[in-house]
């Protein structure tokens, strides 16, 4: 007969309840400091991230009228699928913005520019 050796309890490997003053570790909500970010880390010896201020092209050249003949001015803003790029990836201001589009749109009717990418 085999004898029956009492096992002996083994504790579970659960780590123990912190402490409620101490700051929670990690996580995508931590409140800790950032690490990190779109111009990296920002601490000594890192990389400081700048972003310039775009500024509106048509302002800064004094361009009252944007005409809808200039194609090579209007290729400028338009993507390649065909899209007209919005303002806050080219800096144009509001106002000429929408004339912008305005003669993008006009320059497609006359086909001087398309309306899609050819694939």
């Amino acid at each position: 007969m085999a004898e029956e050796t009492p096992t002996p309890k083994v504790e579970s490997a659960a780590p123990a309840a912190s402490a409620p003053h101490e700051p929670r570790q990690g996580g995508p909500r931590s409140s800790g400091p950032r690490q990190g970010g779109p111009g990296g880390p920002g601490g000594p010896g890192g990389r400081k991230f700048f972003r310039r201020k775009k500024v509106c092209k048509f302002c800064v050249e004094k361009i009252d009228a944007i005409q809808y003949r200039d194609v090579r001015l209007l290729q400028g803003f338009v993507a390649e699928r065909g899209k007209i790029v919005p303002r806050r990836l080219t800096g144009v201001c509001t106002t000429h913005q929408r004339r912008l589009t305005v003669a993008i749109k006009q320059a497609r009717n006359i086909a001087l520019l398309p309306f899609a990418a050819k694939f």
